[in-house]
């Protein structure tokens, strides 16, 4: 009843193929815009901000560069949080070794160096598949995190290997309180999900998923597999690059390769198993699953007043039991979940 596009013409092309074609999707947009530019610096306390918003949007871009690898082209990776480690280390060079230069311009650095790191860990993707792209993959974040504790130039040198990020200052504004690292994040999140949005969209979106689909039907309709696999790699990389400079910079305040280990990889994985993978807003349901998750469960834990090992293993055996629900009952996560709430809409009250 209030969610139909009944007496909604288009008129033109560009109206056609705008990226939300219906007035209560534009509508429901602008007014979510609205609540997270204006109203959430408003009323939200610094721990919410520091703890749930940042990382919730951070998270949320690393996983939406997984999604266009895993999701989209189809090639299964394990290595997102060596990505990311990448792209903080290089941009915490960048800022360190180049004076003046801006951090936001450090940030796009550091997504290009993992990017250029992401194309030569794919390029086993030209010849295997599956199970052993996973786990050629899955190199990735143990050489990574290598290079990062055995290359002391990587740290500055730092004898702990911890070292802390430098303040962003953007235009001669110190982006110091969690409420001003909040809106550059969102900013920065919002922009890179509506450019992935159309990039899914064009060409290279439907390379991608033809590939994913079948490769060699892919190949034989003249998709060429090596530059669409490879461009696939060097987008995901970078999203999670950036997401790793976001990581450090705006979340930890350091930069250390233990921040970024085998763990975050997989919890960037489950975020897209549970989020739905193939989907752009699956990418942000998982993460707001995944870090909403812990703090819920923290709370039961308390009020039940179960014992520390229990609590602490609580988490996991969730996570699992979670997995396994989806997986079964549905595989495209909550994504498919809310489509299919959206489909409802239009035709209630009438039945099904």
């Amino acid at each position: 009843m209030y969610y139909r596009e009944a007496g909604q013409f288009k008129t033109s092309y560009a109206a056609d193929s705008r990226i939300f074609t219906i007035r209560q999707d534009r509508t429901g947009m602008l007014l979510l815009c609205l609540v997270a530019f204006v109203l959430v610096p408003l009323w939200a306390s610094p721990y919410t901000f520091s703890a749930i918003l940042i990382p919730f949007l951070i998270f949320s871009l690393a996983a939406l560069g997984l999604n266009i690898l895993t999701g989209y082209a189809g090639q299964l990776s394990l290595g997102s949080a060596a990505f990311m480690a990448v792209g903080a280390f290089a941009s915490y060079n960048f800022v360190l070794r180049i004076p003046g230069i801006p951090v936001l311009l450090a940030f796009v650095l550091g997504g290009l160096c993992a990017a250029l790191v992401g194309i030569a860990f794919g390029l086993p993707s030209l010849r295997i598949r599956g199970f052993y792209l996973a786990a050629a993959t899955l190199a990735t974040q143990f050489f990574v995190v290598w290079c990062m504790t055995k290359i002391p130039w990587l740290t500055n040198y730092s004898s702990s290997g911890v070292i802390t990020a430098q303040q962003i200052v953007i235009f001669g504004y110190q982006f110091i309180t969690p409420a001003s690292k909040y809106l550059l994040t969102l900013a920065i999140v919002s922009a890179m999900a509506l450019l992935a949005k159309n990039m899914v969209r064009s060409n290279v979106g439907r390379s991608w998923m033809a590939v994913r689909d079948m490769d060699v039907a892919a190949e034989v309709i003249g998709i060429r597999l090596m530059r669409t696999k490879l461009l696939a790699f060097a987008v995901s990389s970078f999203y999670c690059g950036v997401a790793g400079a976001l990581y450090a910079y705006a979340y930890l305040g350091t930069v250390e390769p233990e921040a970024y280990n085998l763990d975050l990889s997989f919890r960037i994985l489950f975020m897209i198993i549970i989020g739905g993978v193939g989907s752009i807003l699956g990418s942000f349901l998982g993460a707001a699953f995944i870090v909403l998750l812990p703090i819920l469960l923290n709370v039961i834990a308390h009020a039940l007043s179960l014992p520390t090992s229990v609590a602490s293993n609580l988490e996991l055996m969730v996570f699992g039991a979670l997995i396994i629900f989806f997986l079964i009952v549905e595989p495209h996560g909550l994504a498919r979940l809310w489509q299919i709430a959206k489909e409802k809409l239009r035709l209630w009250p009438f039945p099904h």
